[in-house]
């Protein structure tokens, strides 16, 4: 991370306490169970990358500055780096990203210019990690907005028994195909949430 746009610095973050997303515990909302099934977005996956981070980073105070989004965008280059994109007519309105690294998925950001724009997308981001065999998804830190999903917060030692497993273990961001219905995630979510 770096300490604002303009900071040439990065620092690597190692909290005590680590947040994650149990792949199996999202919690989806009846008001977001509705919002999805009305599909008001269209989903996409890896179209719309730069965009998402450029998304991400286009807050009063950001830790993504010009050597990160370079970096993520070689990163994504290389089929390592992966986003989900919400559109509207057209426009970007919310989005996520991250990094995998075996079976592990490092959430570095998300955003949202629409009413629940960044939970849709953590809820075809899930789906989709629990499609390719994922085990893994870090959030790094929890926040009351994650939380409300269904994250947690685990002890570093737990984390990072967790790590050295799904790193070793073989996934792939693009096994679940093309994107799918709104019904075929509630379902989804709701067989194993």
């Amino acid at each position: 991370m770096a300490d604002s746009r303009d900071s040439p610095d990065l620092h690597w973050i190692d909290p005590q306490r680590r947040g994650v997303f149990p792949l199996d515990g999202f919690h989806i909302s009846r008001s977001l169970r509705r919002r999805i099934r009305s599909a008001p977005f269209a989903v996409t996956f890896d179209q719309g990358f730069q965009a998402v981070v450029t998304g991400c980073a286009g807050r009063e105070e950001t830790w993504i500055n010009d050597t990160i989004f370079q970096l993520y965008a070689a990163l994504h280059e290389a089929g390592y780096a992966h986003s989900v994109e919400l559109w509207d007519r057209g426009a970007l309105v919310g989005g996520v990203y991250g990094v995998t690294i075996g079976a592990a998925f490092f959430g570095e950001s998300m955003f949202s210019r629409r009413t629940d724009a960044s939970k849709m997308a953590l809820a075809y981001l899930i789906d989709r990690l629990r499609l390719g065999g994922f085990m893994l998804f870090d959030t790094q830190f929890l926040t009351p907005h994650l939380a409300s999903l269904g994250a947690i917060e685990i002890p570093r030692a737990r984390y990072l028994r967790q790590l050295n497993s799904a790193v070793r273990l073989p996934a792939d961001f693009n096994r679940a195909g093309a994107v799918p219905a709104a019904d075929q995630i509630l379902q989804r979510m709701t067989h194993t949430s």
